[in-house]
């Protein structure tokens, strides 16, 4: 009783709060367990017109090892000069769920010297995830968007990057990667954004859904369901619980500024208690010129140059304006503008703001 009153006191609360447009709980956050996996490998690139790697040691070895594979053992104190190959890391992502037989994208990327991998055959290659052990393996022509020319006279022309290439489907899953979402005793959601009253009004909708404290909110990220084993049973709950609406608390109120770019982010939520502020710029300007001066005729006089300076101060005068009590977004910037403030005098408006306690938001410089 003492928690059905609970939850029913929550969602009273939660509703009477300002929110955001009501978002599907699938683009706020994602189950745990359910991502991908990286990884990666490190092979050989055959086939290239003379823009491989050449004679690099590693290169060298390498292609010693992958010839091993065959039963080639190539001479002691022989080094082939292989400017048709190029040693590469190859990188890919594996999908959540992905089962054996199925075919996932790889990047492939020069370790060495090669110019361009334009061209080129990647040789069979396994993929390691993060524990060591092997789920895919990759091979395939490379597809390269970049291009590069070189002149007998040392000039050079690069179009993109040569160096680095894709194979689409170029890997075959081999082993699939356990999640443990049938079986876990409890299923996690986890928010994109660390919010406690997001978390409590996605277990408010869950529970308002599937029945009381089937969720609760463990942090200002995740939210604990309770849910039956088995991977079908949960594969329905859990769409049907991606597809509720919930209405996400107003982010806190912040400004970001970029002081490289110059930049300025003002979100919905900043407010601004009562200020008096005045613009103003001052500028000292000094100009310089000669005059010539000529001696009288039949004089004993010398032909002269003198220096004549002209120092004026500018200001520009600006009037000060006032901020009314609690102004919102669209009244700071009209206000700022009205004064014909450039980015970065925004800039130090807003620092000033925020020195003097006016500015109710946490000021974010990049």
């Amino acid at each position: 009783m003492l928690r059905a009153f609970v939850t029913a006191l929550l969602l009273t609360l939660f509703a009477a709060q300002p929110a955001l447009a009501a978002e599907r709980v699938k683009d706020i956050g994602r189950f745990q367990g359910i991502r991908s996996n990286q990884l990666t490998g490190y092979g050989i690139v055959v086939g290239l017109p003379g823009s491989g790697d050449d004679n690099l040691e590693y290169t060298v070895q390498s292609m010693k090892g992958v010839t091993a594979r065959f039963g080639f053992q190539l001479p002691p104190g022989i080094n082939p000069s292989l400017k048709n190959s190029a040693v590469v890391m190859i990188t890919a992502e594996l999908p959540a769920f992905a089962k054996p037989g199925q075919r996932i994208d790889i990047t492939v990327s020069s370790m060495g010297r090669a110019k361009s991998l334009r061209g080129g055959s990647l040789i069979l290659t396994p993929l390691l995830g993060a524990d060591g052990q092997i789920y895919a393996m990759a091979q395939g022509n490379l597809a390269v968007g970049g291009l590069g020319a070189e002149g007998a006279d040392g000039s050079k022309i690069v179009v993109n990057v040569p160096s680095t290439g894709r194979i689409p489907d170029g890997a075959t899953v081999e082993r699939a990667v356990e999640t443990g979402f049938a079986t876990a005793p409890t299923l996690t959601f986890n928010l994109a954004r660390a919010d406690f009253t997001t978390a409590q009004r996605v277990a408010a909708v869950i529970n308002g859904r599937f029945g009381t404290m089937r969720a609760r909110a463990i942090d200002a990220v995740s939210v604990s369901v309770s849910a039956p084993p088995g991977a079908d049973v949960r594969t329905m709950l859990m769409s049907d619980i991606e597809n509720l609406t919930v209405d996400s608390a107003e982010a806190a109120a912040r400004v970001i500024v970029n002081a490289r770019t110059g930049t300025v982010v003002i979100n919905s939520a900043v407010r601004v208690s009562p200020a008096a502020v005045t613009h103003g710029k001052l500028t000292v300007r000094i100009d310089e010129a000669q005059r010539v001066i000529q001696p009288a005729p039949f004089s004993q006089g010398e032909t002269a140059v003198e220096q004549q300076s002209a120092i004026g101060v500018e200001e520009e005068v600006k009037p000060m304006f006032l901020l009314d009590p609690g102004p919102k977004l669209a009244d700071v910037v009209k206000a700022v503008n009205a004064i014909g403030a450039s980015p970065a005098d925004l800039v130090a408006i807003l620092e000033a703001l925020k020195e003097a306690g006016a500015l109710k938001a946490e000021l974010v410089i990049l």
